[in-house]
């Protein structure tokens, strides 16, 4: 939004430093079009990016929920398996238990750990994305302001 403010504030100072014949207002209504058309394109990008970055984001989550539900299972089914398990048996199966539960640990951190980088990829290209689309808004403005001038410098 501030992007817009000083974008019509620089048109309001353009236009009253320069004379305003028919080629510089033909001009300044050319670069306000560009310039909103611009704005616009980079808005798409940006509401797309965060999008991607979003859903990306909340694709870790679930995944982390599901891993620690895994892990959670895996520990009753070890608790469960000891409380069954004879007096003598007991120690026994509560150390493969906690075999059992370090191995779903493991793999649990494994997957969200691609889940996160996953998350951040998307989310650096979206920032990527976005800075693009902002450099590219820059130039049409940086264009327009080129076009005013030669308009006005021909008068």
């Amino acid at each position: 939004m501030s992007k817009i403010v000083a974008t019509l504030i620089a048109g309001l100072f353009a236009t009253a430093a320069f004379a305003q014949t028919p080629e510089v207002t033909r001009a300044q209504t050319e670069a306000n079009k560009d310039i909103a058309k611009a704005q616009q394109k980079e808005a798409k990008v940006e509401a797309k990016a965060d999008k991607k970055a979003n859903k990306a984001v909340n694709k870790a989550d679930q995944v982390h929920a599901e891993q620690q539900a895994k892990v959670n299972t895996e520990a009753a089914k070890a608790n469960e398996k000891v409380a069954k398990a004879d007096p003598e048996d007991k120690a026994k199966a509560a150390a493969e238990g906690q075999k059992d539960v370090a191995k779903a640990v493991e793999k649990a951190e494994k997957k969200t750990v691609k889940a996160d980088a996953k998350a951040i990829k998307k989310t650096v290209d979206a920032t990527e994305d976005k800075a693009l689309a902002a450099n590219k808004t820059d130039a049409v403005r940086a264009k327009a302001a080129a076009d005013l001038k030669e308009a006005a410098a021909k008068h």
